[in-house]
């Protein structure tokens, strides 16, 4: 009888064991396959952010009357980029916050005191940009080749104003740039899921597509971004094909940011077609890759033409 019972009692052992496990298995199991959600907040406070602090600067600086702010302190372009400095780290902070994969903290330190410099050097360049256009400056031409350069007493002066703008062209643009699209690209390896989680784009993520297609339009452009922007591209497309092989695709996060790095390449390749015969802007933009500045644009033709 004994033995009986302990056979039972084993039983109903390994079976609730059985239970408990298959419990907790289908529990990990809804974790891993739970809903992938589109961060409507964080693509909107993106889109939103860069398109009335980093775009929006330039037009304030065209339609605001010079003469509203003094020239010798801040105006309403610059609090707009101070504003700018301070938002961009934060949805930069939000963006890793959000990755399911996780950075070294001295990596994301480091990262976001390089964004912080490199839009200061901005904010001080732009700042004399703008001064600069009140007296005359072509954006198309360079430094050297300005009308309002050469009339610089001393000469040498010119070769301070070539270092300000390589700061700011060159030195700024690669410390700004560089983390902000390894950001893009290592929050894009982490929106994956399971093939039969796959599923199409919300309304939200389509409304805000165009948006932030013309944005990476405009860092392409304005910002001379396009050998870092092609690579992120082709490095999140073969992410893709790497996940495809273990039987992940991209989710919807992921998706909008295919769908809007596809696009922009699209608007960049329609400026450029636009603008391909232009001998000024080539003179400008000389070597291989020819992508005009917006702002190059304005000076050569659109400011011309209002002020005849």
């Amino acid at each position: 009888m004994q033995p009986f019972v302990r056979k039972r009692q084993s039983s109903a052992l390994h079976a609730a064991t059985f239970m408990c496990s298959r419990s907790v298995g289908s529990a990990e199991m809804e974790m891993v396959l739970s809903k992938p959600r589109f961060h409507l907040d964080l693509w909107l406070r993106f889109t939103i952010q860069n398109w009335i602090l980093d775009v929006g600067r330039p037009v304030v600086m065209l339609v605001l009357p010079a003469d509203w702010f003094s020239l010798n302190r801040p105006g309403a372009a610059e609090y707009l980029h101070i504003l700018y400095n301070i938002t961009t780290p934060l949805t930069l902070l939000k963006m890793l916050e959000l990755s399911p994969r996780n950075l070294p903290l001295p990596a994301v330190h480091v990262g976001i005191i390089v964004v912080i410099m490199a839009t200061s050097f901005h904010l001080v360049a732009d700042s004399i940009t703008r001064r600069l256009l009140l007296i005359g400056y072509e954006l198309h031409l360079s430094v050297r080749e300005n009308p309002v350069m050469q009339n610089l007493k001393p000469t040498s002066l010119i070769d301070a104003f070539e270092l300000l703008f390589y700061y700011d062209d060159t030195v700024g643009h690669l410390m700004w740039y560089i983390p902000l699209f390894l950001i893009l690209l290592f929050f894009f390896s982490g929106c994956f899921c399971h093939r039969k989680q796959e599923e199409k784009m919300p309304s939200a993520a389509w409304m805000l597509l165009v948006p932030n297609a013309a944005y990476y339009w405009y860092l392409i452009t304005e910002g001379q971004t396009f050998i870092l922007f092609i690579f992120t591209f082709f490095a999140m497309t073969a992410t893709v094909m790497h996940q495809r092989r273990q039987g992940m695709s991209p989710d919807t996060n992921g998706l909008f940011m295919l769908y809007s790095f596809s696009a922009a390449l699209f608007l960049v390749a329609v400026w450029v077609a636009c603008l391909w015969n232009d001998a000024v802007l080539r003179r400008k933009h000389p070597g291989l890759i020819y992508i005009p500045q917006p702002r190059a644009v304005y000076t050569l033709h659109l400011r011309q033409s209002t002020q005849t």
